[in-house]
């Protein structure tokens, strides 16, 4: 398969830290359906350059994780951001690693289509391993539109 034809569906965050790691959870809940050829979810953990040759074979990526952007808490939020700049600011343990990952990307030909969805958490949340039941409503949003964006994406390719 050629890379052009792969999507990356890449949950990022730390599970042992509650709805930071929502990314994560997100992308489990995405697994346990049945998604269209040419799809691969990865839980991405708390990132880091490692992640760099997934996002590399890749010809569109769909990133999800938490930020702390200001939103109400659960908020779910689709950007397409170019640079690492663009991204909202966030507080979790991984921001720095992934910005530098994406700085990476970007410069070695990171000229696919990317996709963040970003789901507005506490910062000053309890750590637990589980997600808060907004964390969790939010989870099932989040993975309820990306399915519904891959199964159009894969419609539109079917057509052309």
């Amino acid at each position: 398969m050629d890379k052009s034809e792969k999507t990356l569906v890449l949950g990022l965050g730390n599970v042992l830290m509650g709805d930071e790691g929502v990314g994560v959870y997100v992308v489990r809940e995405i697994e346990k359906h049945a998604l269209p050829q040419g799809v691969e979810c990865l839980d991405g953990g708390t990132g880091g350059f490692i992640l760099l040759e997934p996002l590399q074979s890749a010809g569109r990526i769909i990133l999800i994780d938490a930020a702390a952007d200001g939103n109400p808490e659960g908020t779910v939020t689709r950007t397409t951001p170019k640079y690492s700049r663009d991204y909202p600011p966030t507080l979790t343990a991984h921001d720095i690693g992934l910005k530098d990952l994406l700085d990476a990307f970007y410069m070695q030909d990171g000229s696919r289509d990317v996709i963040l969805y970003t789901i507005t958490i506490d910062p000053q949340q309890p750590i637990r391993m589980s997600l808060s039941e907004t964390g969790e409503k939010a989870a099932a949003e989040a993975a309820e539109r990306i399915l519904a964006e891959l199964a159009s994406c894969a419609v539109a390719g079917q057509a052309a």
